[in-house]
């Protein structure tokens, strides 16, 4: 299945009154299951299980489970998109580095099929880097920030 492919049906489910959805195929397993406000993806290749959740809407970003060699923690994405530091043009940005941030501020806008989802910290600490420029493709789980907690 293609992104844009992806998109559409991740777009029609949340607008939809369907709850759950899964199709198999020979080369995936896609499962689209509706929690609260957000839809979360699940992908599973045969060869590899692997589960991937990416909420559509506003959600809490993921967090490296272990901290680095430097004892930082990573923000990743949740989804495939374009990366926005800031709300719009005319804005400064969410954050920036040596920012203090807290649980549950938004640290970016992840675009998907012209809704913009804004990311939001599930750590507190000081943004060390961010990872990726303003305008950048971004994948599921790419990191973005490196956070000192």
């Amino acid at each position: 299945m293609k992104i844009d492919q992806l998109k559409q049906v991740l777009e029609m489910l949340d607008q939809s009154s369907v709850n759950e959805l899964s199709l198999e195929t020979d080369t995936y397993k896609l499962k689209l299951k509706k929690q609260g406000e957000t839809v979360t993806v699940s992908h599973q290749a045969p060869a590899a299980p692997v589960a991937a959740p990416a909420p559509v809407k506003q959600a809490a970003a993921p967090v490296e489970e272990e901290a680095t060699a430097d004892d930082t923690v990573t923000i990743n994405a949740l989804m495939v998109g374009t990366f926005y530091s800031r709300p719009n043009p005319d804005k400064p940005a969410y954050v920036k580095v040596g920012d203090q941030i807290e649980v549950g501020q938004i640290v970016c806008v992840l675009e998907a099929m012209k809704l913009f989802n804004n990311l939001n910290s599930e750590v507190s600490g000081t943004v060390v880097e961010i990872l990726v420029a303003d305008g950048d493709l971004v994948e599921f789980g790419q990191p973005l920030f490196r956070i000192r907690p």
